[in-house]
């Protein structure tokens, strides 16, 4: 590891200012966010046979995921563990580390697509103890589609997406049902700004917020044509689709984003996840875009009487795809040829398994857990994602079906969109050219 600067968290405070402050310092720097935990010391090939690297994005999870490694040094003294988290380019940092040679010993890409591009650095887990608590469902999103068989990634959750909203200022405004359709979202924003809070908090600074509010529109579009939107993916990377022969996508996405622009931050491209959370959290705006469960107890920390409600993105005049989406979204990938694989086969397998680390997904993470559990989560987001997932089914989790390098690329394209310096069509031009280009070659 060698990032230009590092920020050690070792604090086991969870949420808060305290949390936020760290992260948004590692944002203004441009580097990688940083969190170690060191259980044990060693010298020599046992030294890198105990030595485990942990390189991995989301760094929302640092908190939780220190807290995890702390407990594992009960388990495991003479263990170390090294974790380094970033959010921004870890694409492209990650493979310039496998291109290097520098393979880290757990890694993360997105779930579906990437099971692939990555599987030839990736452990085959399906004989593991691991194996055998993960969900059918999880498990199914971590085998390659190019080989029969084989598991090649666990999960830090599970989730749901949709919009984050305060019920308090819906009600105060009047808005007694969170709105269903895009004419009844519109009309929302209207009285919340009347009453003199901000609609939206967006994150639009960062590419990946753009991939969680998108494939909404594509379950739908997909959807309205009758087709599968894993097909429609596949249209795309041929080159065989046109954003504008799907209205979702070509009309409705688009005035999404338009609105939230209209409705949102002062500075859109200025606002990454800490200033969500705080404009969130000081009930200074109504909804968040493209986060989820993973901010819940970071909004609760600023204000404990916050009342948070969740609800999918109202997409077309059909009130029925107002949907959340779920689904495990992230894959984390054992490295085949790691000098510590032993060991980390064993922090894994503990991770999977023990009572503490199957808890860990709902008392300390708060995301859906990946596991068989009876624990029940105390987080809204997570209750009510599976209420409505009960009440109205969930769609289709579209974005494991495309890599996170072709979704880096989407969302500086949406940048160049909001900043005006390509217009809407020039935009889908490039995005159907990049998709092609990226995704079509995989």
């Amino acid at each position: 590891m060698n990032p230009a600067v590092r920020v050690n968290i070792k604090s086991k405070q969870k949420g808060g200012f305290l949390t936020m402050k760290k992260r948004l310092l590692s944002m203004l720097l441009g580097t990688v966010l940083t969190a170690g935990a060191v259980l044990g010391m060693g010298t020599g090939a046992a030294a890198a046979e105990n030595e485990i690297y942990m390189f991995i994005s989301s760094p929302e999870y640092a908190d939780a995921i220190n807290e995890l490694i702390e407990a594992y040094k009960e388990v495991a003294p003479d263990v170390t563990i090294n974790y380094e988290t970033t959010q921004n380019d870890y694409p492209t940092l990650l493979k310039a580390k496998l291109n290097s040679g520098e393979v880290p010993d757990i890694f993360s890409s997105t779930s579906g697509k990437e099971i692939d591009v990555y599987r030839e650095w990736s452990y085959d887990l399906a004989d593991q103890p691991l194996a055998e608590t993960m969900l059918p469902s999880v498990a199914s999103a971590m085998k390659s589609t190019e080989e029969g068989g084989g598991v090649y990634g666990l999960a830090i959750k599970g989730n749901y997406f949709g919009i984050v909203y305060n019920k308090a200022i819906f009600e105060e405004c009047g808005i007694t049902e969170f709105p269903q359709t895009a004419e009844e979202l519109t009309a929302a924003c209207e009285k919340i700004a009347e009453a003199g809070y901000k609609p939206f908090t967006t994150g639009f600074s960062e590419w990946w917020v753009f991939k969680h509010v998108f494939q909404h529109f594509m379950d739908a579009a997909a959807a309205n044509a009758g087709i599968d939107v894993a097909d429609l993916v596949t249209s795309f990377e041929k080159g065989e689709a046109k954003i504008a022969d799907y209205p979702e996508l070509y009309d409705n996405f688009f005035n999404f984003i338009d609105q939230a622009v209209k409705y949102g931050d002062d500075k859109p491209l200025e606002t990454a996840l800490e200033n969500e959370l705080a404009a969130f959290g000081s009930g200074e705006a109504a909804m968040v875009l493209g986060q989820g469960a993973w901010i819940e107890a970071d909004a609760l920390a600023i204000d404990p009487e916050l009342q948070i409600g969740f609800n999918g993105y109202p997409v077309t005049d059909k009130a029925e795809q107002c949907q959340v989406i779920s689904g495990s979204d992230q894959a984390l990938h054992v490295y085949n040829e790691s000098e510590a694989l032993q060991a980390t086969l064993d922090f894994v397998n503990w991770w999977y398994t023990s009572d503490y680390g199957i808890s860990w997904f709902t008392d300390v993470a708060g995301v859906v857990p990946p596991v068989t559990t009876t624990t029940e989560s105390t987080f809204e987001v997570i209750k009510q994602g599976s209420a409505l997932e009960a009440e109205k089914g969930a769609a289709p989790l579209e974005i494991c079906y495309s890599t996170d390098s072709w979704h880096q690329v989407f969302g500086e394209l949406m940048q160049s969109y909001i900043t005006g310096t390509a217009d809407k069509d020039a935009t889908c031009a490039a995005i159907e050219e990049q998709w092609a280009a990226i995704d079509g070659a995989q």
